[in-house]
């Protein structure tokens, strides 16, 4: 017999249906694996207001709670005994603070007679927050115990003056410079290797010599200031310069601006916002050279008032004097800051 042959479909009969191999499954991460992947590092988004607002709030809380930690918590750290009743020991006083071995060996010693009794301490030298708040409050409100101490309000504005002056001086004079520089190669080549040399010589070297030429009063105290910031200031400058767009010179060029009307209407208004961002950055530099030019000469300022207060122990106030000086530095950035803000609207990340 004949094998059956297979029937060919006719027009009417619906079209067969292939098989088709099942699609292999998706691999899905699941949650951990999605997170053990995630990165720290990557692109730099913008925080929320929150959340800044919240990692600026801590970066003041953490490292205040360490201060009151070391400060409140007897076994943290505290390797004094603050003698609140000498007993019979004789060169023990109330306040004193002494080793706790030496506490220790006259409360064994201390047979048949009354022990000295104290309570745990930190060295004079770290006051509690809350005596460095109280002195800090004081200190600006109350005039000086003493007849010979001066005022922290008076100290500080004779410090700002200094820091205000030399400042000035050094920028009058280093900003056109390091424009020019970062604008002309033959002056960058005439000028900035000699200042490369004299910005490692450290400031405070020219004190004597700086009182040999101005007197002993605020004259070297402003020339230390000038000297610490202008040869920094015109290396700073320059390289801000020479970051303003080639095209945007060549096309001034082009249309006929040369020379000093270049850099007038080109130029400095291209690098501008980012010369007043390091204005403020050198300005804090101002203030790290305080303290040493108010040593050359006559004491003043509140160099003096620190010094003065650390020699009689007061240490509360010598922290409170430091925390002045940080506060008035962040309020001079932040008005600066908001201030740059007005002037160059323009600027996208203005801060």
């Amino acid at each position: 017999m004949r094998a059956p042959q297979p029937r060919r479909p006719s027009d009417g009969d619906a079209a067969p249906v292939e098989a088709v191999a099942p699609l292999p499954p998706v691999a899905t991460a699941s949650p951990v694996a999605g997170r053990a992947r995630r990165s720290w590092i990557g692109v730099a988004r913008p925080l929320t207001r929150r959340r800044y607002g919240a990692l600026t709030l801590l970066s003041f809380l953490l490292p205040l709670g360490l201060w009151a930690a070391v400060s409140y918590l007897p076994f943290l750290w505290h390797p004094l005994v603050e003698v609140t009743n000498p007993g019979d020991v004789a060169w023990m006083e109330p306040g004193m603070r002494v080793p706790r071995a030496a506490f220790s060996e006259e409360v064994a010693a201390a047979q048949g007679t009354a022990s000295p009794e104290g309570r745990p301490a930190n060295p004079v030298y770290l006051p509690a927050p809350h005596e460095v708040a109280v002195a800090f409050w004081t200190a600006l409100t109350a005039p000086p115990p003493q007849r010979d101490t001066i005022w922290l309000p008076a100290s500080l504005w004779h410090s700002i003056q200094i820091i205000v002056w030399g400042f000035t001086i050094s920028s009058v004079v280093g900003v056109p410079l390091g424009v020019l520089c970062g604008a002309q190669p033959t002056i960058a080549r005439l000028t900035e290797p000699v200042i490369e040399f004299v910005r490692y010589l450290p400031a405070p070297a020219f004190g004597a010599l700086m009182v040999a030429i101005l007197g002993i009063y605020d004259g070297p105290k402003i020339a230390i200031i000038v000297i610490g910031t202008f040869f920094q200031q015109v290396l700073v400058i320059a390289n801000t310069t020479r970051r303003v767009d080639p095209l945007l010179v060549e096309a001034a060029l082009t249309m006929g601006s040369r020379n000093l009307r270049l850099i007038r209407r080109v130029i400095v208004p291209a690098v501008l916002p980012q010369i007043y961002r390091d204005q403020r950055i050198l300005l804090g530099w101002a203030w790290t050279y305080l303290i040493v030019a108010e040593l050359i000469g006559t004491s003043s300022g509140i160099t003096f008032f620190i010094t003065q207060q650390a020699r009689y122990q007061h240490f509360d106030n010598v922290y409170a004097a430091i925390l002045v000086i940080g506060l008035v530095g962040i309020a001079t950035d932040i008005a600066l800051a908001l201030i740059g803000r007005r002037l160059f609207p323009y600027v996208m990340g203005e801060a």
